[in-house]
């Protein structure tokens, strides 16, 4: 070994050493801040020359014992020359660590609470050969504002006793969803099915078409994105082989955006009439509902699934007035994006609920209509509770332990009939586990402030059942929904959702 290439160990080795004992040193940085909207910030971030020096000096001598460099033995050959050399290959290193560590500390330095990941080009970022680095970014943001009073809120709690008529009405119900649909010649009535295919226009253009849809007539039709009322009235006297037409109004969230809120005309074919025939409440059909020795095993858990909606209800009445009190003032605008973004996401949550606390599959579907329908308002409301609510965790200390996922994920399990070790894998795998905490914190915040409140009972009033409810969106633009189906599990004896009619 020659006296220069000691001296280059000695160095490597000096530069390595001091490196390690080196604690790591906060950048100088340079913070613009601008506030598109209330949601929206937009982040310019200048990085010193220094900085940028110390971090390729950094990554070089981290290099300096392994480069390769002809004429010299693997990490022999002078710094300056591995510098003039690697220079070029180190630059995306030295830029994805000086970014990374600038956005963990604008992050924490700034007083803001980001609510999504930051909109950023990386490839887009150059490391200029002299002077500082540039780079800028836009993130969504929760929304600054004054926290309203939310202990000794005054509310309002819906309360019913059920009776055997109740039960009475409720067996029907899963009756009729396993009764058979025969054919009959005669005139349409309420009550009465009619298969029909389905074709909408606008402008005399074809936007869907729809064969052979089961329809039962009701007052009110709901589609995924419109509602025809009076449904009963169109189809009252009507017989196979005629077409009724009509219009509907597309909401303003309906999936094609260039109908939104206009008119579109419904041509309704009817190929058949039929009458539905319930069946006899054999042993056999007990046992097809669940596993249920005899009728009054099945009578007692329709009361108990009456009793879980009634919760349901209970729970949602309390939650909306809640929701409406505290944020009344909160007039702030939120990003479309954010809320489209969001909207699944919230209509997924709602029918698990309806799946888990025993709604039938109409029930939920006509709910799933509604919320399609006003989508992006109820997006916008949950959004602005749950911002609400992070408040008030955060000066409550409300928190989450592993025991809080646990219990959520084996309910989210018994809905899915899946093994927990497996809901979880799924859960980290989507990258879930976030909301999951969500719901956790929100639901240990409302029972701290519904422990703070005033409750006055009054009568419940019960649910729309004068709606038919269809999963077509007559305005076109739609795929199937991809929210995954859970499935109820009560303790004890199992009520099962009855098999669709044939």
């Amino acid at each position: 070994m020659t006296p220069n290439e000691e001296e280059t160990v000695e160095d490597q080795a000096t530069d390595v050493e001091n490196d390690n004992n080196e604690e790591k040193q906060p950048l100088s940085l340079e913070v613009s801040v601008e506030s598109p909207s209330t949601c929206q910030r937009h982040v310019t971030v200048t990085i010193s020359r220094d900085d940028v020096d110390r971090y390729f000096d950094k990554a070089f001598s981290e290099l300096m014992p392994t480069a390769s460099v002809p004429g010299f033995r693997p990490g022999r050959a002078p710094r300056k020359l591995v510098e003039s050399r690697f220079r070029k290959e180190m630059e995306e290193q030295v830029k994805s660590s000086i970014l990374m560590d600038a956005m963990s500390q604008v992050t924490e330095d700034q007083d803001f609470s980001a609510i999504s990941e930051p909109d950023f080009d990386f490839d887009a970022v150059g490391i200029p050969a002299e002077g500082p680095l540039t780079f800028e970014f836009d993130i969504e943001v929760r929304p600054e504002f004054d926290m309203p009073e939310w202990k000794g809120l005054k509310l309002e709690k819906p309360v019913r006793k059920f009776g055997k008529k109740d039960v009475d009405n409720q067996l029907e119900r899963y009756l009729t969803n396993s009764g058979h649909l025969v054919p009959f010649e005669g005139a349409v009535e309420e009550g009465d099915y009619v298969i029909a295919n389905i074709q909408t226009k606008h402008e005399g253009h074809t936007v869907a078409s729809f064969e052979e849809q089961t329809i039962r007539v009701r007052p009110k039709l709901s589609f995924r994105d419109a509602t025809c009322e009076d449904f009963d009235k169109l189809m009252s006297g009507a017989q196979a082989g005629d077409l009724k037409e009509t219009t509907v109004t597309l909401s303003d969230n309906a999936p094609n955006r260039e109908l939104r809120g206009k008119e579109v005309n419904v041509e309704i074919e009817i190929l058949e009439v039929k009458k539905l025939e319930l069946p006899e409440l054999t042993d056999e059909l007990i046992g097809k509902l669940g596993s249920f020795d005899n009728e009054g095993e099945l009578r007692d858990a329709i009361q108990e699934s009456m009793e879980r909606q009634l919760s349901y209800h209970q729970q949602q009445r309390v939650r909306q007035q809640i929701t409406e009190m505290l944020t009344k003032a909160a007039d702030w605008e939120l990003p479309p994006e954010l809320l489209e973004r969001q909207s699944e996401r919230e209509l997924e949550r709602a029918v698990l609920e309806l799946r888990a606390s025993g709604f039938d599959d109409a029930s939920i579907q006509a709910r799933e209509n509604e919320l399609r329908q006003n989508t992006l308002a109820v997006t916008s409301r949950a959004l602005k509770e749950h911002f609400i609510l992070e408040r008030v965790a955060e000066d409550e200390e409300v928190s989450v332990d592993d025991s809080d996922y646990d219990r959520e994920i084996k309910l989210i399990a018994a809905q899915k009939d899946d093994s927990p070790r497996r809901v979880r894998a799924q859960l980290e795998k989507r990258g879930s586990l976030d909301a999951i905490r969500n719901q956790i914190i929100e639901r240990k915040v409302l029972e701290q402030i519904e422990s703070h409140a005033e409750f006055k009972d009054v009568k419940f009033e019960g649910l729309d059942e004068n709606i038919e409810a269809i999963k077509i969106a007559v305005g076109g633009g739609v795929e199937d929904s991809q929210i995954p189906e859970a499935k109820h599990a009560p303790e004890g004896k199992k009520l099962q959702q009855p098999a669709d009619r044939t």
